[in-house]
Order: C-alpha cells, then structure tokens, then sequence
C-alpha cells in the first residue's frame, strides 16, 4: 500500500524530474519551520513546473511554503499545516535588463550577490542589502519584508519594485506592473508580497528600477555619552538638506557584540560605553566633502565627544557588518529574541528610554539598534537557559502594549525559540485591519494552501 508520501513523490517527480524530488527525511528535514517537517522537497525549474506544483498541491488539500536560501524561515508563527517544500532557486536567471532604461527582471530564485556582481559590471546596483546577504534569494528579500541598510537613501522595496509575475493559490500564472517604469499602470498588486511570508503567493519573477553606482562613497562616525544626543544628531540629520544612504545608531552592548575587539573596525569605535551613530553617503567628491563638513558641525551642535571621517574602505568594512546585525545578534544566544519596533523618528528617544528601562527590570542582557528613519531593534540575549526565562520575555513583551496610546509605535518579534511563539505572539494583538488581510488572502489563495498559519492572525 502506498504512503501518502510516496504519491507525493510520484505526482511531484511527474512534474519537476525524479532528480528535483526528495522525500528522504535528511533532505527534508533541512527545510523544517519551527518544528514541522514536509513530507516532500521539489525544486521546479520554470515557472509553469511551480504553477503545475500548485494546482497539485491544491487538488490534494496539501500545504506548500515556497523557499529559497531559508535564511528566514524563521519569520512568523509556526505554520499550522506543511506538507510540501518547494525550492525556488533553480528559477535564477536574468529575464530582462536594459542598462540604459535603468530596469530589470529577475527570477525569484536568483542570489542578491550575484545579481550585484552582473549589475556591477555595467556600473549599476540594486538597493536591496538585506541581512544574509551573501546567501539570501531576490524572492526571499521580498517575501520576508526584510529591512535594507540603504532604506535611508533609496527608500524600501515598494520605491523600486516595478512588477512582478507570481502564481496564486489556485495554480493561475499572475503578472502586476511592468518591466519599465513608464509601463506601470493598474493595480500594484505585487506590493501585497512584500513582507507576506509567502502566504498570498508564489512569487516567480520580480521587475526593478536599478540604480547607477555613484563616484565615491565615504563614511561618518560620532560617538556620545547616551541615547539621547545621539537619536539628537539622527533628527538633525533627517531634518536638514543632506539624504546619507545609510543611518544607524547602535546602543554600547550592540556595538561590542557586533565589532568586539578583534575585528578591523573595532579600532575606529570611541569607547565601549559610548551609543555610536554611523552615517554613510555617495555621490561626487564634491558632495562628500560637504557632508563631511555638515556632519562634522552637526555632530558638535549634538554634544558628540568623539567623530571621524571614513575612507571607502572602511565605509565598507563598517556597513558590511551593519547590514548583517540582525542576523548577528539573533544568533548571538540560543535562546535570543529580537523584536523590532517601527514608529515615529520624533518619537525614538521616548520609545527607546522605555525599553530600556522595561528590560532593566527583566535582567536579561539586551542591545538596541535604531536603523534609518523609523525602525528600532531589540534583542534580549540571555546568557543561560534558565526555567524563568519565558515568563521574563513575557514579561518585558506585556510591558511594551503599556507604552500604546502613550507612543505611536508598532512591533513585533522577528526571532525567537520556535516553542516559545504560541505564548509570546510574536505579532502581537491582532489590529483592525487583520479581517481586511484575510480577504485578501482569500482572494490570492482561496484554498489556504501556502504557508497557512504563519502570517498575522493565523492567516
């Protein structure tokens, strides 16, 4: 008698090659979210073989969750059904790049490194510098809705992502915008993917605005006594003329962890008690002489006791490392939790004394990271495993729905211990718009067959 298992298998090597199927449980377990398994991993080549994965999926009231690199599987709830891992990286190629018209098409499955070395050689990038860069897919970057070190400069996905062709959850191919800007008409349905887990679609292909590699790039670098003058000097900066590409402030704790001793930036770091703003820009030498000047005075006006200027290199050195602080500080301790918190700039220092002052009284070691215009990042990296250890979490989460009303704030918790996600809620207190997110859901996937469990409200 035939397992279920095994006519999966069948079905699915009809489809993508015996070669692209695996029902053997090491291979499965490697594509395991939060303690579930598939019974089956498929890795389609073309968009109509994950189409045709779909319509099979659906027939059979099987679950499917769409990957990639599964650098962030991690995000969300754990899914409430998993039957099947579909593999997208086999779809990696270029579809579509005009150079001079600054757009491109790229399957979802395609590295985010390996897009920048092909755009590079014609002088251009694409502002997407999410962590894991090395490893993450172009589809991950957008399903996941992960933040990029440039948001500062270049805005989020939704200023650049032009189109998109994605399979619903009916097996129906589906393409929003365009593949050039002045193309774009209609309904921006390719936006809903971006942060939804893979839970509307299956995302094949994504269009985008490129941009051209600029002349020179420097960085800044201030340091100051607390919080307060440093959030101070992000204000500053966010109100005057200058756009830097990248703004980050990292707490003493973030800074230690993140550059230690060791590495060859720890040497341009002005104390370890000292918050450390860090501001990068582009464009002319012209221009980056200004900067320079106008950060410099800035950081002075903001009561900085420590600034310097970084050569390219070591812009770099010191970005490259930023960009990878959540992934950094997630896996820092087994049992870490990273929240992340969006409000308004304005706001930061009032948001980020109350965290501070709410983990203080849970005596967990935590770090704060304040990234761009509006996103704050805590991770709380217990050194033990200790009994008490979720109730302190809950604790110190609970604390943080006190501050609603007082500050106009958002959060959620982006990583933890996949047994811990059913007490902490890591999406907190379903709003007003969750019914809304479900019809759209309903619309995009009427037979709850992708990832269904792991989005807000259980959708």
């Amino acid at each position: 008698m035939k397992t279920s298992n095994t006519i999966a298998s069948s079905q699915l090597e009809g489809i993508a090659g015996k070669a692209n199927v695996s029902s053997a449980p090491h291979d499965c377990a490697k594509y395991t979210v939060d303690g579930k398994t598939p019974a089956a991993v498929v890795r389609p080549e073309t968009a109509e073989e994950a189409a045709e994965i779909v319509r099979y999926a659906g027939m059979e009231k099987l679950a499917l969750i769409s990957c990639g690199a599964r650098t962030k599987l991690g995000i969300g709830m754990p899914p409430s059904r998993y039957d099947i891992a579909m593999d997208m990286t086999r779809l990696n190629r270029v579809v579509h790049y005009d150079p001079d018209d600054l757009t491109l098409g790229v399957e979802a499955g395609m590295s985010i490194a390996t897009l920048g070395e092909t755009l590079a050689k014609r002088n251009q990038f694409l502002p997407l510098m999410p962590p894991f860069f090395e490893k993450c897919t172009v589809g991950g970057a957008i399903a996941s809705g992960a933040d990029s070190l440039l948001r500062p400069g270049y805005g989020t996905a939704r200023d650049f992502l032009i189109g998109a062709e994605f399979i619903n959850g009916s097996g129906a191919l589906n393409k929003s915008g365009g593949r050039v800007v002045k193309n774009v008409s209609g309904y921006d349905l390719h936006k809903l993917l971006i942060g939804s887990l893979g839970t509307l679609s299956v995302i094949t292909r994504l269009n985008f605005r490129t941009f051209p590699l600029l002349e020179a790039k420097r960085g800044f670098l201030a340091a100051f006594d607390n919080e307060r003058e440093a959030v101070n000097l992000r204000q500053k900066i966010i109100t005057s003329p200058l756009s830097p590409v990248v703004l980050e402030i990292s707490s003493p704790e973030a800074t230690r962890i993140l550059f230690g001793t060791e590495t060859p930036i720890a040497s341009l770091l002005a104390g370890e008690s000292s918050w450390h703003l860090f501001a990068g820009f582009e464009g002319t030498q012209k221009v980056c002489d200004r900067y320079v000047r106008e950060l410099q005075r800035l950081a002075q006006e903001s009561g900085a006791h420590d600034a310097l200027v970084l050569r390219e290199a070591q812009y770099t050195g010191l970005a490259e490392r930023m960009r990878e602080a959540v992934a950094l500080l997630s896996q820092h301790s087994p049992q870490s939790v990273l929240f992340r918190f969006s409000g308004l700039p304005a706001e930061t220092t009032t948001l980020l004394r109350a965290l501070r002052s709410f983990v203080a009284s849970s005596w967990i070691p935590s770090v704060q990271i304040v990234c761009g215009t509006s996103e704050l990042y805590l991770a709380l990296l217990p050194k033990g495993q200790e009994e008490s250890l979720l109730k302190q979490v809950m604790y110190f989460w609970q604390s943080v729905e006190s501050l609603r009303g007082k500050v106009d704030f958002h959060a959620s918790i982006l990583s933890c211990p996949s047994e811990w996600k059913t007490d902490l809620r890591v999406w907190g207190p379903d709003g007003p718009d969750v019914a809304l997110m479900r019809r759209v859901k309903n619309c995009f996937d009427p037979k709850n067959v992708f990832a269904p469990g792991r989005f807000v409200g259980g959708i």
